[in-house]
């Protein structure tokens, strides 16, 4: 996206972004791949603790920006978005007002959607419910991970944020007022426990449920006794007696769990302590 807005002929007056942490075994400070990008085009580069204080919003002042731009930031209290007087904008990773919130590109996998977007917006006190500028669509693969449609969106996007700062700069735009549904999609932060895996569900919906979390944060289930990630299953439709998470094996070519209906064939996965490896090479190693 800073990419983006750097090659138009808009200015860049400053770049927001998050402050060091320590990170690696040895707790050195680590810079965000947004702040390194931003050193290398000598840019201002603002890092603050807390959006509220003082000395920040004196800053953002300073600057005089007509516009301000957030991708991928922390919610801003009103006293920052409604400083510049064109407006403060989003990229969210959705078709507002479906999939508010945290995690709109997991959920859009995880509930089985076949199609997604980007949306720009402008800022409101009610999180993503501002007017909509504009949106692209695009189909979801149907074995594509979070990752892979991660990747895609991101320059989606970018093109999308470039074209909403052109159209606003051109004074020439759209403000939609997001459609009212009465059952709206949200995309709450997705936590380690919500990432287990739950057989009582029937192999399709844990197929998407494992490709909604992959790479990251990953699905898991238990398997003597570990944790074993799973990054890529399949549904098998095949009618079958078994209590859900029974294991299914020939020890050699496939793993599957029994699903309230069907069967989940896991082939990509990772044994606690050990590497990522395909389910072959798995079960080497393994006895089942």
């Amino acid at each position: 996206m800073l990419e983006v807005l750097l090659q138009s002929k808009h200015e860049v007056v400053a770049v927001v972004t998050a402050p060091d942490k320590p990170a690696g075994r040895g707790m050195s400070l680590h810079e965000s791949a947004v702040k390194q990008y931003a050193v290398q085009h000598n840019l201002n580069v603002l890092q603050p603790e807390k959006l509220k204080s003082e000395n920040f919003i004196a800053e953002l002042k300073a600057l005089n920006a007509d516009l301000f731009v957030i991708v991928a930031f922390r919610m801003l209290p009103e006293i920052v978005w409604s400083m510049p007087p064109l407006g403060s904008i989003n990229l969210h990773a959705s078709l507002l007002p479906n999939y508010r919130g945290a995690a709109p590109i997991n959920w859009a996998i995880i509930n089985g959607e076949k199609e997604t977007g980007v949306t720009t917006f402008f800022l409101k006190h009610e999180i993503d419910t501002g007017n909509i500028i504009f949106q692209e669509r695009t189909p979801i693969g149907e074995e594509e991970t979070v990752g892979e449609l991660y990747e895609r969106l991101m320059h989606i996007g970018a093109k999308v944020l470039g074209n909403t700062i052109a159209a606003i700069a051109g004074k020439n735009y759209p403000q939609i007022p997001q459609a009212h549904i009465t059952e709206i999609k949200h995309a709450p932060k997705i936590f380690k426990n919500d990432c287990q895996i739950d057989f009582n569900k029937t192999a399709p919906e844990l197929s998407d449920f494992v490709r909604g979390l992959s790479p990251y944060p990953t699905a898991f289930t238990h398997f003597n006794g570990k944790t074993l990630k799973v990054f890529r299953a399949k549904a098998v439709e095949q009618q079958h007696t078994l209590a859900p998470g029974t294991v299914v094996s020939d020890g050699k070519t496939y793993l599957h769990f029994a699903c309230k209906s069907g069967l989940l064939s896991v082939t990509d996965l990772q044994l606690e302590g050990k590497k990522r490896i395909g389910v072959e090479e798995f079960l080497r190693g393994v006895k089942v």
